[in-house]
């Protein structure tokens, strides 16, 4: 007598937490791929692209190396570094602060607005074309739950048992 016994198939993944992950991580990746060879046009990385606008949504006042860290999307260990390759660029320029002269504060250029500028549309357009098979009300509750599985959990959510 056999003692075999009906065996599922392995899932792909070991929990809908797992998927999850897994998805959005793929999506991610394409979406950053995309945006990439965009930007390449253009001579910049992503990071070099998301620290110019962080200085554009500065505004006159410019901001610390620090400050420019803390909002970058795709944390960089050196951001001294990749400010003075953008400096070298002349995208953005740097000053001592007027109020405390131990503060660098970096500001968007003329010319990295420019360039930040010329971005506007085209990223606009991939965006949208990125997008365009998710009906408005659909990219609307997509919106909806990632925000939701941004948000950190609560002390109840996350303490265990």
């Amino acid at each position: 007598m056999s003692t075999s016994r009906a065996v599922s198939p392995p899932r792909p993944f070991s929990s809908p937490e797992h998927e999850a992950y897994v998805t959005l991580q793929r999506l991610a990746t394409r979406l950053r791929d995309e945006t990439e060879a965009l930007l390449k046009t253009g001579g910049l990385s992503v990071t070099q692209f998301n620290v110019l606008r962080i200085l554009r949504g500065s505004g006159r006042e410019g901001l610390t190396c620090g400050e420019i860290g803390g909002r970058l999307i795709n944390k960089d260990p050196d951001v001294t570094r990749l400010l003075d390759r953008l400096e070298k660029l002349g995208l953005v320029e740097r000053a001592r602060s007027e109020h405390d002269r131990r503060v660098v504060l970096t500001h968007l250029s003329p010319e990295g607005r420019a360039l930040l500028g010329r971005f506007d549309a085209p990223l606009a357009e991939l965006h949208r074309r990125q997008f365009a098979h998710l009906p408005p009300e659909r990219l609307g509750a997509l919106l909806g739950l990632l925000y939701e599985a941004a948000a950190p959990p609560t002390a109840e959510e996350g303490s265990p048992g």
